[in-house]
């Protein structure tokens, strides 16, 4: 790959000049200036192209610059930009409408964000207001956006900075069978185990104070954790056992990520409350939203909801959503995205782990796979300590290093590479993705001790 001569690129210049970075030492960075994008491909300055595995931030789930989105865009544009959330739209509406209808059960009505995070927020305000409650609980292993009330929700170390929390987030440990916490045998006790102890945090926090449980029906930049059969329709029994308000955080297992509209869709698991974001329109520009159960919406019908956004609902935004709606059926991107993980991702995932000491799990569904690295098999240690940072963190770098100088984008953390393309991505592409990755895995075995 050429290159990039970054000291002659206005664009650099500008962003390192007058740009604030997120989740970054802004000395330490030295951004990639992408010039053009078309499907499951990036390409920069001077012209170096990329395969984007990561969907830019898992969101891209339709591909760069898809025609009818751009031309959606484009034609609201011409017609109105912008409307005030008082309003009714016919964009804004049909949005919703598709939204809905894509929807499980009787969740039947659409709040509109601008983002995943604005999404929780509001969600957890519906909760509470409609229980009375103040807690929520939350899992450990989780990400749901980085305003004050989300990053409180969020487990992960994300969260760290921004304590003390927001009163009220509670956190728990949900099912992961390979680094278990239950210590469980196989996939059913695990999920037994996981349920028995949501039901003892419940008791012991106090049934009567939890407004909400907010749970990724697979977990998503915390491992790509796909539940065992059972364990959500257990959580939504609890939910109803005790009158709590169960929330699924779809804002990146939605639309078509897990090969369904929604990952709850794969085990028939109606929630009160659904969050989106990315996937609904592929962030072409920014969208978010609640999907609300009618039980939830009718308790507002004579009270006010205290909440708003001046971009609630933004036509342009609309659009998007519409004619990424409408091809995703056209194209049947849903049904090409679950076979592409049946057929394609895990299949070939599996054999690159046969072939790959450093491999320790392969887990997914769809277009949302993990490959879990380790330096030993037998005590799964990680590759990169839970965490880690600078040279602690050093052998991941260079997997990520190695992937961009073949071309391919990936989408690295901690210890694990998330396999997450596009959902439309042609057959051809994703072979020759994977191709690399099994390439650069040949470096990951290098770090590899065996056990004594």
């Amino acid at each position: 790959m050429t290159a990039l001569d970054t000291s002659a690129s206005p664009a650099f210049a500008n962003d390192r000049r007058h740009v604030f970075h997120s989740w970054s030492a802004q000395a330490a960075l030295a951004p990639l200036v992408i010039a053009g994008g078309e499907g499951s491909w990036f390409w920069d300055e001077q012209g170096n192209r990329y395969l984007d595995f990561s969907s830019q931030l898992v969101n891209l789930n339709i591909g760069h610059q898809h025609p009818k989105i751009v031309a959606a865009i484009r034609d609201q544009a011409d017609a109105l930009c912008t409307a005030g959330p008082s309003f009714a739209v016919g964009v804004r509406g049909e949005a919703a409408r598709l939204i809905t209808e894509a929807a499980p059960g009787h969740l039947d009505m659409v709040f509109f964000t601008n983002g995943g995070a604005e999404a929780v927020e509001n969600a957890t305000r519906m909760a509470r207001l409609y229980t009375g409650r103040h807690k929520v609980l939350a899992m450990y292993r989780s990400y749901h956006g980085a305003t004050n009330g989300a990053i409180s929700l969020t487990g992960d170390p994300r969260r760290w900075p921004s304590e003390p929390a927001t009163p009220g987030a509670v956190h728990f440990f949900g099912p992961f069978l390979y680094r278990s916490p239950f210590f469980s045998a196989d996939a059913t006790e695990e999920g037994v185990r996981a349920l028995a102890h949501l039901r003892e945090v419940i008791q012991f926090e106090g049934p009567a104070t939890i407004a909400a449980i907010i749970l990724e029906p697979v977990v998503g930049t915390n491992g790509i954790l796909v539940p065992p059969e059972g364990y959500l329709a257990g959580v939504r029994e609890l939910c109803d056992e005790f009158g709590i308000v169960m929330i699924a955080d779809e804002v990146m297992s939605g639309f078509g990520r897990c090969g369904e509209w929604f990952a709850v869709d794969y085990w028939n698991v109606v929630p009160d409350l659904i969050t989106f974001a990315k996937g609904v329109n592929s962030g072409y520009v920014p969208l978010g939203g609640v999907i609300i159960g009618q039980h939830i919406a009718d308790h507002f019908a004579e009270r006010v909801y205290p909440g708003g956004l001046t971009y609630s609902g933004h036509p342009l935004a609309c659009a998007s959503a519409v004619a990424s709606i409408n091809a995703f059926r056209d194209e049947g991107v849903i049904e090409h995205a679950r076979m592409l993980g049946a057929d394609i991702i895990g299949p070939e995932l599996r054999a690159i782990a046969e072939r790959h000491p450093s491999v320790g799990e392969v887990r997914g569904l769809g277009v949302f796979w993990a490959i879990e690295l380790v330096r030993d098999r037998a005590t799964r240690e990680p590759l990169v300590p839970f965490n880690a940072t600078g040279a602690d963190a050093a052998p991941m770098a260079v997997l990520g290093a190695a992937c961009k100088a073949r071309g391919l984008w990936p989408f690295t953390w901690h210890n694990r590479i998330h396999v997450v393309p596009p959902c439309n991505t042609p057959v051809d592409d994703l072979r020759q993705g994977l191709a690399i990755l099994d390439e650069v895995l040949t470096i990951a075995d290098g770090y590899y001790v065996t056990s004594a």
